[in-house]
């Protein structure tokens, strides 16, 4: 299952003066919402997808229609009108009857990821993450070890230039709400949010493989802030 947790609440866009939640924003004739799901195109036949959204500026309709004209074969569209505790949180909130056996592809919605494929050891894991190399300190940060392996995650915590774009594969269900429940029991949060790159450290602890796959920043764009919609504007027309 491809999940996609859109709850949060386009603050910085808001102050900058839009109008709207930056998914439903444009750029060059299609929106910010299609060209992020897009990322999964390859899958769109295959896969059951998720959306987990707000019920403010029409959004439940808006992403109806959107999946209707993307032909997603396989999509479903849950609501939570409250605020969470984070991206953890939410995902585990939508997910509500979902199977303990189910595998997660967790990913942002404000993140452009072109001709996404699994890698080819995704049968092998029990989940991983999606990096590229950058710089700064406000991302999710991935400790590498040997062939591709995980030792440990941060947030905005750097310890490798190796930072997580925002994808996020977990073997079951079982295995994300687990290390949710530990987290909450810890009350592990950064900035009183549960974020989903820390959970991987309750799974390397008892055992299980992560792994990580670098991507090229070229096969990736970024339109979390007013700024990189603007760049993003400039891109697509040029």
């Amino acid at each position: 299952m491809i999940i996609i947790p859109m709850v949060g609440l386009s603050s910085r866009f808001f102050k900058a003066g839009f109008t709207k939640p930056k998914f439903q924003l444009e750029l060059s004739g299609e929106t910010v919402f299609s060209r992020a799901v897009r990322s999964f195109e390859h899958y769109f036949d295959s896969e059951r997808f998720l959306f987990i959204t707000r019920p403010d500026y029409d959004t439940p309709a808006f992403v109806s229609s959107e999946l209707e004209r993307l032909g997603i074969a396989n999509a479903s569209v849950t609501t939570i009108a409250h605020d969470t505790q984070g991206q953890a949180e939410t995902v585990s909130l939508g997910l509500k009857d979902t199977a303990g056996s189910e595998p997660l592809l967790i990913f942002n919605i404000d993140t452009f990821r072109y001709d996404y494929r699994k890698p080819d050891f995704i049968d092998t894991c029990d989940g991983y993450l999606e990096v590229f190399s950058g710089e700064g300190d406000h991302w999710s940060f991935v400790e590498p070890g040997a062939e591709n392996s995980v030792l440990r995650t941060t947030e905005k915590e750097r310890i490798s230039s190796l930072c997580s774009d925002g994808l996020y594969y977990f073997k079951t269900r079982d295995l994300f709400e687990t290390a949710l429940s530990e987290a909450r029991a810890k009350n592990e949060t950064t900035k009183g949010e549960f974020y989903i790159a820390p959970l991987y450290n309750t799974l390397i602890k008892s055992g299980a493989s992560i792994k990580y796959e670098e991507i090229a920043l070229s096969e990736i764009d970024f339109c979390g802030t007013p700024d990189e919609f603007e760049a993003l504007k400039k891109k697509f027309s040029s």
